[in-house]
């Protein structure tokens, strides 16, 4: 009896934590449809009878709403393609190679998932002032540097993710691979890369969403330059002194979640995959 009850306790716990987790996401998604009074209301209720796209249609009216979409997707992309190549090519390195410094090196990309967003912020926006003056293209007001500062915060958790994955594959392959003549470059592109690739999901999925949902740096580094700015600026315009515009807030919200889903279901399948392959590297 015991050990029939320890399923059912731990399915009570799972669901319980998904309703504690999706909670957020359904009060979001119900604030966008609410009307103003409901919204205002000193009786919030977890429902509504009225729903409106009032919220949704002063998002659209928003000026240069599409280049903010653009923008928030170029930065994006970028980051993804850029984190997936370089993190691949040092977990390679760290894990297949052995050098001086090796050790030190592991321990540095450790220790930098451990330093604050915050505490980097002001150093990072001189840092990128100096830049901008050897490469405008990478500078304050280009969404180059969104592109840099977004890959150097995602690179430590990559390559120490995808580590697991390549020490995952053992040796012998690599040494089968030699003596039917491939080379390594041949090896690591077209053997090594496919077998780690649930790991590459993994982590371009979390590299996608830190990018996409970054209101910090692109606050502080696109100052003046508003074509350049990105989605979660479009949601800054209905903060205003006068009042929040909540309706329109969530449901920008609401629309900012989309890409978001539709890049989980595209990879649903690898992405389980590789929180695997993480979890018992």
């Amino acid at each position: 009896m015991r050990s029939s009850r320890k399923p059912r306790v731990a399915d009570a716990v799972a669901v319980l934590v998904a309703a504690v987790v999706a909670f957020p996401l359904y009060w979001m998604v119900l604030s966008a449809f609410k009307p103003e009074g409901e919204l205002l209301s000193t009786d919030p209720r977890p429902w509504t009878f009225a729903p409106t796209l009032d919220g949704f249609r002063r998002v659209f009216t928003v000026e240069g709403l599409g280049g903010y979409f653009v923008n928030s997707l170029v930065v994006a992309v970028a980051v993804v393609l850029l984190s997936v190549l370089l993190s691949f090519l040092a977990a390679v390195a760290l894990t297949r190679f052995r050098f001086r410094g090796r050790t030190v090196l592991l321990v540095m990309v450790l220790v930098a998932q451990m330093v604050p967003v915050e505490a980097l912020t002001i150093p990072l926006f001189f840092l990128m002032r100096q830049v901008g003056d050897v490469a405008p293209a990478f500078g304050l007001n280009h969404l180059g540097s969104l592109v840099l500062v977004h890959l150097a915060f995602s690179l430590p958790l990559a390559i120490w993710v995808l580590r697991g994955f390549v020490a995952a594959v053992p040796e012998e392959l690599q040494e089968a691979a030699t003596l039917d003549g491939a080379g390594r470059a041949r090896f690591v592109w077209q053997v090594l890369f496919p077998l780690v690739a649930p790991g590459l999901v993994a982590t371009s999925v979390l590299s996608f969403i830190h990018a996409w949902n970054d209101f910090l740096f692109a606050k502080t580094f696109i100052i003046s330059a508003t074509e350049n700015q990105t989605l979660p600026m479009a949601i800054l315009v209905f903060f205003t002194p006068e009042g929040n515009d909540w309706g329109a807030i969530m449901a920008g919200s609401t629309l900012m979640t989309i890409p978001v889903l539709v890049f989980f279901v595209l990879v649903q399948r690898k992405l389980v995959a590789g929180l695997a392959g993480a979890v018992k590297g």
